[in-house]
C-alpha cells in the first residue's frame, strides 16, 4: 500500500523576466508559502517624482514596479505564509500594496521584519495587518493542519544582514529557495553561510525536490570574495588617504550594515569622526544597532532629514573638513540622495581641489542607474574630486558557488530566477554541465507561470 503522494507545485510570480520585484509561490497539498515580494525599482525611477506610498497595486503592477500575483488565484490552496528573504527592497518592497490580501502571517528574520514593520508604517493606501512573525535562522514552524509541512530558515550570507533561505519540507521532498547569497565563512558581521545544513537538506528524507536559484553572477568565473575582502581593500583604501588634510566623503549602499561598521571604524582610525546622513542610512544603521546587531560608538551620528544633515554639513565646515568622515546616500548618483546635491553644491559642505570621494560600492548594471552615476561622477569631478570606485564584493554567488550548491543540495529540479532570459544564459549551461537537461528537469520559466512538479 502506497502512501498518498502530495501535489507539488510553483508559480513564478516575479524577477522571472528582470532582477527585481521577486515573488514565488510554492503549494505542497492544499497549502501555499510566498517567497518575497519585492519591488522593481528601475520601474519607478524611470517616472519623475513618483511616489509610491500614495499609489494603487493595479497601477503598480500594470507599471512592472511589483509583481502581478493575480496568477494565485489559479493555485488550488490557501497561503499559510509570507516569507520574505531578506530587508532589501526587491524582495519586501511590494509588501505594503500586495500582504493584505492574504489572510497568512509575515514570517521572517527580526532583522527583517524590522525592515517589513517600517515599510508597511509608510504605506498611505493600503492597511496591512498581517501578523507579523520573527524566526531565526536556524528554527523550523509547522504550515497548514496536515502536519507534514514544514519550513525551515537556513542561515546565508549576502550584502544585508540576517539573509536566510528558506526551505518547504514536503512529504515528497523538500523546496529550497535560494535568492540572494554568496558563500562567505569570515563575514564582518553575523555568521557564516551554514553549508553543513545545505548538505543535511540534500541527504535526508527525500532530498530535495526543487531549487530555486539567483542567477545575478553565474556568468562570472571563480568564487565570490568574502565581506572581509572588501573590508581589507576599504582598510587599504582609507589608510593610503590618512594624511590629506581636507575633505574625504565615502559612501555606499545604506543596507550593507557591515560595510558601514567598516567604514565607522576606519574613519576612527585615520583620527576622523564619522557621521551617517541620509534618509536609508539613518534607517538601516539605526534599525541595526537598535536590536543589538552592531555596536557603534556612543558619538557616532545618524541623521536622515534633510535639515539637520545641513546643519550638520554647516558645523563640518566650520570645524574642519579634515576632522569627518561624512557617509551619504547616492553611491547610485540617485538624483534627491545626499552626494549627489553635493555633487551639484546644493547642501553647505564645499568640496575642493584634491578631496576625495570613496564609493564602496559598485554601479547596478541597470541604464538608469548607470547614467545618474555617471552624472554623479562628473559633478563631482568638476568640483575637484577624486574618485576611488569598486571598493566592494557582490553579494551573490559566482559559478564555483552555483556548482558547490548543486553539488550540496544535489536537486531532482533546477529553477533559475532572479534574472533577464538573458541572464538565465549562463546558469542554464552551468546546470546542464551538471547533468540537468531544459524541459526536463531544469525549468526555463517566465512571470506568471505553473511548474507541476509532483501530480
Amino acid at each position: 500500500m502506497l502512501g498518498e503522494i502530495m501535489e507539488v507545485e510553483i508559480a513564478t510570480i516575479g524577477g522571472y523576466e528582470e532582477v527585481g520585484r521577486q515573488m514565488t509561490a510554492v503549494r505542497a497539498g492544499d497549502d501555499v508559502v510566498v517567497f518575497d515580494m519585492g519591488l522593481n525599482l528601475s520601474q519607478v525611477l524611470i517616472h519623475d517624482n513618483v511616489e509610491t506610498e500614495q499609489m494603487h497595486s493595479l497601477d503598480l503592477i500594470d507599471m512592472g514596479a511589483i509583481p502581478d500575483d493575480r496568477v494565485m488565484s489559479d493555485l488550488e490552496g490557501d497561503v499559510k505564509a509570507i516569507v520574505p528573504t531578506h530587508g532589501h527592497l526587491d524582495h519586501i518592497g511590494a509588501i505594503s500594496k500586495l500582504a493584505h490580501r492574504y489572510d497568512a502571517p509575515i514570517v521572517a528574520t527580526p532583522f527583517t521584519i524590522e525592515l517589513v514593520k517600517q515599510q508597511v508604517e509608510g504605506e498611505n493606501k493600503f492597511n496591512v495587518n498581517n501578523d507579523l512573525v520573527k524566526m531565526d535562522a536556524g528554527e523550523t514552524m509547522s504550515i497548514g493542519d496536515s502536519g507534514k509541512v514544514d519550513l525551515e530558515f537556513v542561515n546565508v550570507t549576502h550584502s544585508i544582514i540576517d539573509a536566510i533561505n528558506p526551505v518547504l519540507h514536503t512529504p515528497e521532498g523538500a523546496v529550497v529557495y535560494g535568492l540572494d547569497k554568496r558563500m562567505d565563512h569570515t563575514p564582518v558581521v553575523g555568521d557564516p553561510i551554514d553549508m553543513e545544513r545545505f548538505r543535511e537538506i540534500g541527504r535526508e528524507g527525500e532530498g530535495v525536490l526543487a531549487y530555486i536559484e539567483d542567477c545575478t553572477n553565474a556568468g562570472r568565473k571563480g568564487r565570490t570574495p568574502s565581506e572581509s575582502v572588501a573590508r581589507k581593500h576599504l582598510r587599504d583604501v582609507m589608510y593610503s588617504i590618512e594624511d590629506y588634510d581636507g575633505g574625504i566623503v565615502a559612501t555606499t549602499f545604506s543596507s550593507h550594515i557591515a560595510r558601514v561598521t567598516s567604514l565607522v571604524e576606519f574613519a576612527k582610525d585615520i583620527g576622523r569622526q564619522p557621521v551617517l546622513l541620509g534618509r536609508s542610512m539613518e534607517k538601516y544603521s539605526g534599525t541595526a544597532e537598535r536590536l543589538d546587531f552592531v555596536d557603534f560608538p556612543d558619538d557616532l551620528g545618524m541623521y536622515g532629514h534633510r535639515k539637520s544633515v545641513d546643519r550638520t554639513f554647516k558645523r563640518i565646515m566650520k570645524e574642519g573638513k579634515e576632522n569627518y568622515l561624512p557617509i551619504v546616500t547616492g553611491h547610485q548618483g540617485e538624483p534627491r540622495a545626499m552626494l549627489t546635491r553635493m555633487g551639484r553644491g546644493e547642501t553647505p559642505y564645499e568640496l575642493e581641489d584634491g578631496d576625495k570621494v570613496i564609493f564602496s560600492a559598485r554601479v547596478i548594471p541597470e541604464p538608469t542607474n548607470e547614467g545618474q552615476r555617471y552624472q554623479s561622477e562628473r559633478l563631482l569631478r568638476m568640483q575637484g574630486a577624486r574618485i576611488y570606485d569598486d571598493i566592494h564584493v557582490s553579494g551573490h554567488l559566482r559559478q564555483e558557488g552555483h556548482y558547490e550548491m548543486l553539488q550540496a543540495l544535489q536537486p531532482q529540479h533546477v529553477i533559475p530566477a532572479h534574472q533577464s532570459l538573458e541572464g538565465f544564459s549562463p546558469y542554464v549551461d552551468l546546470a546542464e554541465s551538471e547533468g540537468y537537461a531544459v524541459g526536463r528537469d531544469l525549468h526555463i520559466t517566465r512571470n506568471g507561470n505553473m511548474i507541476q512538479l509532483v501530480e
